[in-house]
């Protein structure tokens, strides 16, 4: 299994389409074996599912994600487990554990609410 995290400084970054960089974990037998950073180089949702493909991921945590992006991921057959905040290894390790806190409804509208940005996305999911 390889789990991709939307990551910045350690932590879930909290907008999937502007993640710079995903932490990549490849696990088996319920641990981690490895991790490493997988730069973006500065594509935006549909390259980035793109690239998470191209990497052997099947299994992405991240913090707020839009509709289309969800969609994206869902035909590539990538797992989304959205809504996540908090560090980054932490996730993964309650993930391994069953224990994971998210949100399967989340969805960030910021392109269609012009309330979206600085401090309001991460009060939005964004």
């Amino acid at each position: 299994m390889k789990i991709a995290v939307s990551y910045e400084n350690g932590r879930v970054f909290q907008h999937f389409g502007h993640t710079e960089s995903f932490k990549l974990y490849e696990v088996a037998d319920g641990k981690v074996l490895s991790a490493s950073l997988l730069d973006t180089n500065g594509n935006g949702h549909g390259a980035l599912v793109d690239r998470l493909k191209d990497a052997g991921v099947d299994t992405l945590i991240c913090g707020g994600i839009g509709e289309g992006a969800k969609h994206m991921l869902s035909d590539a057959d990538i797992r989304l487990y959205g809504g996540v905040s908090g560090e980054a290894d932490r996730a993964v390790a309650d993930f391994l554990k069953g224990k994971l806190k998210f949100d399967p409804e989340v969805s960030c509208s910021h392109h269609e609410e012009s309330h979206c940005g600085g401090d309001a996305c991460d009060k939005h999911g964004c």
